[in-house]
């Protein structure tokens, strides 16, 4: 009986083992705008403008702080009042 018990016993710890896997993610080591390739955080609207050009698209300020946004055909530039915030690639 004693057996049987520490048998079930190592039976689940091995099974919550063997469910608390983990998943290596890798990751660019280059900060977005870093290689120019999108604007970088605390530049302006205008600045944006000049360097990439005109958006394809551009979305109205919502919320508080006012937060807006231009789409470009590789990546979007989101805008707190004027100054990027952050800028991600578009699939």
């Amino acid at each position: 009986m004693h057996k049987l018990r520490i048998f079930t016993i190592v039976a689940m710890a091995i099974g919550l083992m063997a469910g608390a896997n983990a998943e290596t993610v890798q990751t660019s080591t280059i900060s977005a705008g870093e290689d120019g390739s999108r604007p970088m955080r605390g530049t302006t609207q205008a600045q944006v403008e000049s360097k990439y050009g005109s958006p394809v698209s551009k979305k109205a300020a919502i919320g508080e702080p006012p937060i807006s946004s231009w789409e470009y055909q590789d990546f979007t530039v989101y805008f707190e009042y004027d100054r990027v915030i952050h800028a991600v690639l578009r699939r």
